[in-house]
């Protein structure tokens, strides 16, 4: 019988049997970083985030970043694999829309704000990973106004979770020399 959620060593196992470029699964790593001390910080302040899902999802989430619509590719495997919370989470990360109510959030919002603020391997930012969204939206107007609606309800929310950590997520996730350059991944 399989684990509830899989540990680290079994989500690598999963991303390296679907050959998923190191590139990407270095991305996965450095998300997961953030989004467990997104959660992390949250649950010292009196939330009760599932600390071992949001470690799976956020490796998994982008396990087939290479296809097409990869949300649904990516789930569909991990499904497969007998982790039905995960492959939810990799499923919505895409489309999910936030809630500002902090006191709302579960464990697929601290995944995608990790994804939200992360740009491949480092800390960049809601405003800088949503200019390279709308950028790589060549010129879609449609798409440009959805990403900007986004963009306002992201700020706002990482605001609300700063206000209850009392640390810019900045901070919490670079440390105080802010090395952005770094890559992420250290769990």
């Amino acid at each position: 019988m399989k684990n509830k959620h899989p540990d680290r060593e079994e989500c690598l196992r999963m991303l390296q049997e679907y050959e998923t470029p190191e590139h990407v699964i270095r991305h996965c790593e450095a998300v997961t970083n953030a989004a467990l001390k997104i959660a992390s910080a949250l649950n010292e302040k009196g939330f009760d985030f599932n600390i071992p899902l949001i470690q799976a999802a956020g490796l998994l989430h982008d396990i087939a970043r290479i296809h097409e619509e990869h949300w649904h590719v990516g789930a569909d495997f991990v499904r497969q694999n007998g982790y039905v919370q995960e492959a939810e989470i990799v499923k919505m990360h895409m489309t999910h829309a936030f809630h500002l109510d902090p006191s709302e959030l579960k464990e697929l919002d601290i995944v995608c704000l990790g994804d939200r603020l992360i740009m491949e391997d480092k800390y960049a930012g809601i405003d800088a990973r949503m200019d390279y969204v709308i950028k790589k939206a060549n010129g879609n107007k449609r798409i440009e106004q959805m990403i900007n609606e986004r963009r306002i309800v992201n700020n706002i929310l990482v605001q609300n979770i700063e206000d209850i950590i009392g640390i810019s997520l900045e901070d919490l996730i670079l440390g105080p020399d802010k090395q952005g350059g770094r890559p992420l991944h250290e769990f």
